[in-house]
């Protein structure tokens, strides 16, 4: 067995086929930038997925491990926009309408990976109506615990105090912010020496919110030097849009119990 079978090199890079007549020079940039996006968000599903069964198995030292390679990618992620950003607009207006209908929304794995980090929205589905093996992967993952759900249930397994109502929420709903936790991260938080494992995965949650707020953020700016405020391929309302997703948080208590600290 060669190399190129090993990786089906012929099936991966046959797989670019810009649309635009005369075929626009840039647009094989724009193909590859978002395949090479979408192989990477799907290790991240897999290594956030091998972290969630870690916390499951009370193996934090595992989880950690995997963790480690998310924020690995999702560095690598964002550094990914910087090549995307040498296109110009008028670069990118040269192919833009061979997108049709096309977007970045539309993106599976994308929605896949928020799930699995606490953004849940079943509305969200229907999009995904017409593909029954996407459908159900995003359907398993909605009604599965989320990576925070996995990490405060181990929390309570550790004896450390954490709501009923938390433990046995509706999982196919967004984490809502409840205050009772700060107390329970302030207890890790005030002596980390004592809970350094615990310690040490809260803080690796940051880490991991950070950077994706980052991917998110370096997302907003390059489209806004692209398309300004044109709506996006979609219909979404392109960079506005792109925007609120700045707003939402996964972990909220990992970042209110900082303000509690003495």
């Amino acid at each position: 067995m060669s190399y190129g079978d090993y990786l089906h090199l012929d099936e991966l890079l046959g797989a670019q086929h810009p649309k635009s007549r005369p075929e626009a020079h840039d647009e094989l940039l724009f193909i590859i930038q978002h395949q090479t996006s979408e192989l990477w968000l799907k290790l991240l599903l897999h290594e956030l997925d091998g972290a969630r069964q870690g916390l499951r198995v009370d193996d934090v030292g595992l989880a950690l491990k995997r963790l480690a390679r998310v924020k690995g990618i999702l560095r690598t992620l964002t550094d990914q926009w910087t090549i995307l950003a040498t296109l110009t607009p008028s670069e990118y207006l040269s192919f833009r309408h061979s997108l049709a209908s096309a977007s970045g929304f539309q993106s599976h794995q994308y929605r896949a990976v928020e799930f699995i980090l606490g953004n849940k929205n079943a509305g969200m589905l229907q999009m995904f109506e017409k593909n029954p093996t996407v459908h159900a992967q995003l359907t398993e993952l909605l009604d599965s615990p989320t990576l925070y759900d996995e990490f405060l249930t181990y929390l309570a397994r550790q004896g450390r105090p954490v709501p009923a109502a938390v433990l046995e929420r509706d999982v196919t709903q967004a984490h809502r912010f409840t205050p009772e936790l700060i107390d329970t991260f302030k207890i890790i938080y005030d002596s980390p020496a004592e809970h350094w494992s615990e310690y040490e995965t809260c803080e690796a949650l940051v880490d991991i919110e950070d950077a994706f707020q980052f991917w998110r953020f370096r997302h907003v700016k390059t489209v806004e030097r692209m398309i300004g405020k044109k709506t996006g391929t979609g219909g979404s309302s392109g960079a506005a849009f792109l925007r609120k997703a700045l707003e939402q948080t996964f972990f909220p208590e990992l970042y209110s119990v900082r303000t509690a600290l003495d």
